[in-house]
């Protein structure tokens, strides 16, 4: 009885621990790696970061999302992290590295004007549409869907190449902690979302 008493009180804590664990990272947050140069200058290749689940996204929130399906070259589990630059229902529209959406120019502020121009191209969503054989050839993103861009425009392989992503395969929205990168990249990362 004793012996069992001991193991017990070693093993139940342990097993308390791994549920939490695996709760937490199921529903709240989760730490992913970036992998790849889309997104600098922001988040470097094999830079750490933290998804957090429950946050609604918004435009320019930076997500990471389940590629498979989404990008036709994408593996099985594999995640994709990209910036969001459209919504159910807008337009958007580039033109000499300035992107429209509804009519309006976008601010990216978080990449410098020759970022902004290098690789992005000009093109509409229909354009896209027709060039890439994209099975939905509206004027706007469809609904339950997104657009989203690599802040490297030059590199990225994103919904310019291979549509919208699906809001379902959405994992959740990157945060970088205080104690990671500088104070801009992280605002650049975490404060831009509107």
């Amino acid at each position: 009885m004793k012996t069992l008493r001991s193991i017990l009180s070693w093993v139940v804590p342990i097993a308390v621990a791994v549920i939490l664990v695996v709760l937490v990272r199921s529903y709240l947050l989760e730490v992913v790696k970036v992998s790849g140069d889309s997104m600098t200058p922001n988040l470097a290749d094999q830079e750490r970061m933290l998804v957090v689940k429950p946050l609604s996204v918004k435009r320019l929130s930076v997500i990471v999302f389940d590629a498979h399906g989404e990008d036709p070259n994408a593996a099985p589990n594999t995640n994709y992290v990209k910036r969001v630059i459209g919504l159910p229902g807008d337009r958007i529209v580039s033109k000499n590295g300035t992107i429209s959406i509804n009519g309006h120019k976008l601010n990216q502020s978080f990449i410098s004007a020759s970022e902004r121009t290098t690789g992005t191209g000009n093109w509409t969503l229909q354009s896209l549409a027709k060039q890439h054989h994209w099975a939905y050839k509206g004027k706007a993103v469809p609904k339950g869907h997104y657009f989203v861009l690599g802040d490297h425009r030059s590199v990225s392989e994103d919904s310019r190449a291979w549509g919208y992503v699906d809001a379902n395969k959405v994992m959740g929205v990157v945060k970088i902690p205080f104690w990671q990168t500088t104070a801009t990249y992280r605002h650049n990362i975490n404060s831009l979302a509107q």
